[in-house]
């Protein structure tokens, strides 16, 4: 099962390179002032449905269409995965031809939605039952709604921290730090496991940001000129990671992590703990079933901070379906997109947050929701704004969804790079500084 990596506002998408051969519309097309054609100017025997879901296309998946069949008499749905999702999805929307349902690429921007995509409603109607819905929106109308969501926070094997005495996780950066210690010094296990090698899973901390700040964090961050003062968001989180690392609290020799074993070890209890987002929770109880667990013993914990009080969570959306605005099956492709995202159970069945504000919350959560976790969804940028924070990204060479600067960080805390966590953290606050005013602020 492929590895699904941060998704949240601050991530960097690129704009999409289109040529106009083929294509329906321009970036000066206003954006429809209402929900798109409702119905079909073809029989629609068959809807064609991209997806990135190579893994599941042949069973999950085509027992959704299967059940979508029998409540629609004389409507199938065919599916085609793809591998290379993105790349191949943006060089087919050169054409009409990608499918009369697919998932949005990471980089469409927002003000090219209405050029590939049919208008699914006002954004406030539909924020009324759906979560996510700005993450696919544009000029007042939604164009595609997260097929699922996920939310921040971190996997543990269950057993390790009992047998370390731990039962419930701790609320503080410095109570996490000493249970990690307590791991280290009452079991065999590795308290925490960086995955540094692969990398990606560095970024996995990102979801550190809207636990304090809420839903304009990534708006604040943008012109925040010491995001890396103490107390601030991304001060905790990766002074959690240096002194985990410091402390000899992680893998002996973070060179030689591997993702596909790391799952193995923690399912297994030879790790303790890993950052992760939600999405891993399946993957995880799979791999401790295979190494002779229980999926039970894999659990899903919230981060270390609390705000009045409370546990927060940054929640955000997966890949947005959308309908082609080319598609002469236009009534069809809305039934089978409302059907996936409602009726499915495609997102709790992945570990997922449902897209519906009264969906099911999936077990993977049940911790979570125990402890009555509160989800944030992080603000898009506003108006004039909207590049901003990855331009100050671009000019500070900071980019979160690259794991560079947080390696930097895991190589000085075990002394391969010279540097202290403050000297390196007064360096991140200057190069940030200094990318805000590159960036013009």
């Amino acid at each position: 099962m492929r590895a699904m990596k941060l998704t949240s506002a601050v991530a960097v998408a690129g704009a999409l390179a289109l040529g106009a051969t083929g294509c329906a519309g321009s970036s000066g097309t206003p954006a429809p002032s209402a929900a798109g054609p409702a119905t079909d100017s073809a029989k629609c025997e068959q809807i064609t449905v991209l997806t990135n879901r190579t893994d599941i296309v042949d069973t999950t998946l085509a027992g959704y269409a299967k059940k979508f069949a029998a409540g629609n008499p004389g409507k199938t749905v065919k599916f085609q995965a793809i591998t290379d999702y993105d790349n191949e999805v943006k060089t087919r929307m050169n054409t009409k031809d990608y499918g009369d349902v697919l998932l949005i690429p990471a980089a469409v921007s927002p003000k090219q939605f209405n050029q590939f995509f049919t208008p699914l409603g006002a954004t406030d109607e539909l924020a009324k039952s759906y979560r996510f819905v700005t993450q696919g929106a544009a000029g007042g109308q939604v164009y595609g709604i997260p097929q699922t969501g996920n939310v921040g926070g971190y996997a543990i094997n269950k057993k390790v921290w009992e047998a370390a005495g731990i039962t419930t996780p701790p609320t503080t950066p410095e109570e996490f730090l000493a249970s990690l210690e307590k791991i280290k010094g009452s079991t065999q296990a590795v308290p925490l496991y960086t995955n540094y090698k692969d990398g990606w899973p560095l970024t996995q901390v990102e979801t550190f940001t809207g636990i304090v700040d809420g839903p304009d964090a990534s708006n604040i961050l943008a012109e925040d000129k010491e995001p890396w003062a103490q107390g601030k968001e991304h001060y905790l989180a990766d002074s959690i990671l240096f002194k985990a690392v410091q402390q000899d609290l992680t893998e002996s020799d973070p060179t030689t992590t591997n993702w596909e074993n790391s799952k193995t070890l923690i399912g297994s209890g030879k790790v303790g703990a890993m950052f992760l987002g939600s999405w891993s929770v399946t993957q995880l109880r799979e791999a401790a079933v295979k190494a002779g667990g229980a999926a039970a013993d894999i659990d899903y914990w919230p981060l270390p901070v609390q705000k009045d009080g409370k546990y927060r969570s940054v929640a955000s959306g997966d890949y947005r379906v959308a309908i082609n605005k080319n598609s002469s099956c236009q009534e069809t492709s809305r039934k089978w997109l409302d059907f996936f995202l409602g009726e499915s159970g495609y997102a709790t069945e992945q570990g997922g947050l449902s897209p519906k504000l009264d969906g099911p919350e999936p077990d993977t959560l049940a911790t979570f929701k125990k402890l009555g976790v509160e989800y944030v969804e992080l603000n898009p940028a506003p108006e004039g704004k909207e590049a901003l924070l990855s331009d100050v990204q671009k000019a500070a060479e900071i980019t979160f969804t690259d794991p560079t600067y947080r390696q930097k960080l895991v190589d000085i805390a075990r002394g391969a790079a010279p540097g202290t966590m403050d000297s390196y953290f007064s360096e991140l606050n200057k190069r940030w500084a200094d990318g805000i005013s590159t960036a013009g602020l």
